[in-house]
């Protein structure tokens, strides 16, 4: 059969998903090509997991039809999917907690002697193997659960090419994976296509389409918008088909502050240690800036992040607030009326929210005692509160009574933040805060923290993408092996600085008079 008549990997022809009264996807119809890298873009909410869930036989469509190969199949189950060469790595892990390395490479199905017992040490030895082809540097005998995120997201793709898929689905994989991480993705990527493996590969990051895809289907509302190869479309336009309208700018504007009118300092930290990684760490948050924080992964911003918030022990330094030297043993202490720090975590799943709960409860947890009258819940101004910051962060009106977990990332993330605001937080600790979420809530997101900001409030900002960093920080450090290693006022806040600085390259030292 020529390459003109090889049939494509996947078909969908006119599939459609309701849930309850929510048609998810609509007549949706689109082909990859065999042994291509097809991108999956498009709001979160536009269809693209369902798609995905489709494809990994986790639910079945309502009307239409799937074709792998040229072949109608019926994926009832994902041992369907499977016996199709189908094989997924999800962005919300499914990886288990509470077992090793070795045994969750096991799931589903481990390889069985013929006496019915499992042959364990083949299997580490070849679990062993693929790790070292992948260049995946890992203790199988680790607890998953007391791995970095990144490290569990590497780990949940492994595990998808050790199947030795003929599809392999990759739903935001690079959501929690930055600098190298991103291009060993890439080059494993590059591996698959040349041995032939079709790549379904969903994203919000343009740079890393063009980088890993040779075509792309947008989806919006449920619905196909186009699909063609990914050399035919400009990034404006790609964004317009997403979210079906212009950006005209991606940023909101900044107001430069001279020096001399600076406020004084809100939070401080003076030689600040925590955990294994921060080291002597010296910085000044002022009232209406946002301060960011750049650093490859595991230098330490984590560490920083939750020494400020009370979630780790400071092992030596000290943390000043409004001036005045404060100990936080836990993160009820953050929340105490006359500190009011916010902290939105890198994971939202099992960080940030609690997903069966729903949003009223997740948005008023932190400060139900405010809500209190007599011991009992005052729900009349609980909801009264959190609906009002719902509206002003654009978070659809039904979170109030459904489970938090029902939402797209995106909507979810929304609710992440809008409890620190229901807390009337003076000061906000954001952890990669638009991590796996889609452009046009990224804009979203970028106004609400610029307004917070010019309202009077701080922000400690940590981002995974330099572009954020650059546009959206008044001011950043930048930490290097726990320590800060550059210090950069808005005139030198551009990428090529920013990345050279979390390489380790040319540190720069340019401070207000105090330590940034």
């Amino acid at each position: 059969m020529s390459p003109q008549e090889t049939p494509p990997a996947v078909a969908l022809a006119g599939v459609s998903k309701a849930f309850g009264a929510t048609r998810a996807v609509s007549d949706v119809s689109f082909t990859v090509r065999a042994g291509t890298v097809h991108a999956l873009l498009g709001e979160n909410g536009a269809g693209k997991s369902t798609t995905m869930k489709l494809l990994s036989g986790l639910i079945e469509p309502d009307e239409g039809t799937i074709a792998i190969d040229g072949r109608e199949v019926r994926l009832r189950s994902p041992r369907d999917a499977h016996h199709a060469g189908i094989r997924t790595a999800f962005q919300e892990l499914t990886l288990v907690r509470d077992l090793s390395v070795l045994d969750n490479m096991l799931i589903p199905a481990a390889p069985m002697s013929f006496l019915g017992t499992l042959r364990r040490k083949q299997v580490a030895e070849d679990v062993a193997a693929h790790f070292a082809r992948l260049g995946l540097a890992v203790d199988l005998h680790a607890e998953v659960g007391r791995l970095d995120l990144a490290l569990r997201q590497k780990i949940e793709i492994a595990r998808a090419l050790y199947r030795q898929p003929r599809l392999l689905l990759l739903d935001e994989p690079t959501s929690a994976l930055a600098g190298s991480d991103v291009e060993w993705l890439g080059a494993l990527i590059a591996d698959a296509k040349a041995r032939g493996i079709t790549v379904l590969f969903i994203s919000h990051r343009m740079p890393e389409v063009r980088a890993f895809c040779d075509d792309m289907t947008v989806l919006r509302n449920g619905r196909r918008v186009a699909s063609g190869a990914v050399a035919d479309f400009t990034d404006a336009q790609v964004v317009e088909m997403i979210i079906g309208r212009s950006l005209d700018q991606t940023f909101p504007p900044r107001r430069a502050v001279p020096v001399a009118d600076r406020p004084a300092p809100v939070l401080e930290t003076r030689g600040l240690t925590a955990g294994a990684k921060l080291s002597d760490v010296d910085l000044v948050l002022r009232p209406g800036e946002i301060l960011g924080v750049a650093g490859l992964q595991g230098m330490g911003q984590k560490e920083l992040f939750s020494a400020c918030f009370g979630a780790l022990p400071i092992r030596r330094g000290e943390l000043r607030v409004d001036g005045r030297p404060v100990h936080l043993s836990s993160p009820a202490d953050a929340l105490h009326p006359s500190l009011r720090i916010g902290f939105v975590p890198e994971d939202r799943k099992t960080e940030g929210l609690f997903l069966n709960l729903d949003g009223t409860t997740n948005a008023s947890l932190p400060v139900i005692d405010s809500f209190c009258r007599h011991g009992l819940i005052d729900r009349a101004s609980e909801r009264a509160a959190t609906d009002r910051v719902f509206a002003a962060v654009d978070v659809a009106a039904v979170a109030a009574f459904k489970a938090a977990g029902a939402f797209s990332g995106g909507n979810q993330q929304k609710i992440a933040v809008a409890k620190w605001l229901v807390a009337q937080s003076r000061i906000l600790l954001l952890f990669d805060p638009t991590r796996g979420i889609d452009v046009g809530t990224k804009h979203q997101l970028y106004e609400l923290i610029r307004a917070f900001a010019d309202a009077g409030g701080a922000v400690l900002f940590h981002s995974t993408e330099i572009p954020e960093l650059v546009h959206l920080s008044d001011r950043a450090i930048v930490l290097y092996e726990g320590r800060v290693t550059a210090r950069l006022e808005l005139d030198a806040l551009d990428e090529r600085t920013v990345m050279r600085a979390v390489l380790g390259h040319g540190a720069t030292r340019l401070t207000d008079g105090a330590a940034a």
